[in-house]
């Protein structure tokens, strides 16, 4: 028995034990948390997860669970979570980790790589696979526990002004990009700036920015790129799934009584399946939504692709020659990928009968 499958065990003993006396939930300690999220609480699958975790938690724990989410900057800014929970001033932040690569290298390697997993696969490596050890691992220095708390599909490429048919036009493109996929746009000559999802418009509107990539269709839809760009590029080499974490300070952790932190871990495994299924049911509706309305969906050419990989390739190269533990998680996810691409080649149908219809 795996030590993962045997923690899960071990929760879903500890929460039945305690639905199943009704003292329990009397009994059991009160937790009241301040979570400050980075993304405001209505993006399709990137932070719909923590309201559902909320909601979840407040159910199964009889109401001793309040975990009270704030909007960016409420309390803090998006880019501050980490640092806010490692240092104690909040016991808890729901993020995208990818925002603080420029600390700790490694983490759009778990966050959102380029050319990495699809989901089924980042899942399966992650609760089963050397993932879920090797996260802790990631933040045990800043006295963080790291739950994996949501996961969609791929973002989209960006929204560009013209289409993009040859990687020449990205040479001098002021852009908004994250993660490593930031990193392969500088080596292609763009000027690269990070910005959060709600001063995207603004920026594209008023031409501080040429270009910009942010989330998925659904997400990119409420934002409302669709109004001022009409060229929607993928797919979404540069991030091929988006997770979001629930970062816990360490102590504030190890205080919790074991029911509760039972409770925390199979909250979040909940709003993980309810983010990434919420996410694939709105995408494609969204995508859709654009098509109507005279977007231009472009998709990539393989020539363009394969390119965009060989660059990638060399990125993630250099970077895993700097940092150890980026090698490790590295050399771990390619590992897994050869193994579950193996299945996923013979044992799925191919793509063109999923929908044949598609171009």
């Amino acid at each position: 028995m795996s030590t993962r499958f045997k923690l899960a065990s071990t929760t879903a003993a500890v929460i039945l034990a305690g639905a199943a006396m009704a003292s329990t939930a009397n009994a059991q300690e009160r937790v009241r948390w301040q979570v400050p999220i980075a993304f405001p609480s209505h993006l399709v699958g990137l932070s719909t997860p923590v309201v559902h975790l909320s909601e979840t938690l407040e159910a199964i724990s009889g109401g001793n669970i309040n975990l009270r989410y704030y909007e960016p900057g409420e309390l803090i800014p998006p880019f501050e979570i980490l640092d806010a929970v490692s240092e104690g001033r909040y016991p808890a932040g729901y993020t995208w980790i990818g925002y603080d690569q420029g600390s700790i290298p490694v983490l759009p390697l778990l966050s959102g790589p380029p050319f990495g997993m699809e989901p089924p696969a980042f899942m399966a490596w992650h609760y089963f696979g050397d993932g879920y050890e090797l996260l802790q691992e990631v933040y045990e220095p800043y006295g963080v526990k790291a739950l994996l708390c949501g996961v969609i599909g791929p973002e989209a490429a960006g929204w560009f002004a013209e289409p993009l048919e040859s990687l020449d036009q990205i040479d001098g493109l002021r852009i908004r990009f994250a993660g490593i996929g930031g990193r392969v746009m500088e080596q292609l000559g763009a000027s690269v700036t990070m910005l959060p999802g709600g001063e995207l418009y603004q920026a594209m509107e008023r031409g501080t920015i040429d270009a910009l990539e942010f989330s998925a269709p659904a997400v990119d839809r409420i934002l409302g790129m669709q109004e001022i760009v009409q060229n929607y590029i993928m797919p979404g080499w540069h991030q091929t799934y988006t997770t979001s974490h629930l970062l816990v300070n360490q102590e504030t952790w190890d205080d919790l009584s074991d029911l509760s932190r039972a409770q925390i871990e199979i909250g979040c495994r909940s709003a993980t399946l309810f983010g990434f299924s919420e996410s694939e049911w709105e995408n494609p509706q969204a995508l859709a939504g654009f098509e109507a309305e005279g977007v231009n969906a472009q998709t990539l050419s393989p020539e363009i692709l394969a390119e965009l990989e060989t660059v990638t390739m060399g990125v993630l190269d250099e970077m895993a020659s700097n940092d150890a533990l980026f090698a490790r998680v590295l050399e771990s996810q390619r590992e897994w990928m050869q193994v579950h691409g193996n299945w996923h080649a013979k044992g799925y149908l191919p793509r063109a009968y999923y929908s044949p219809n598609s171009n």
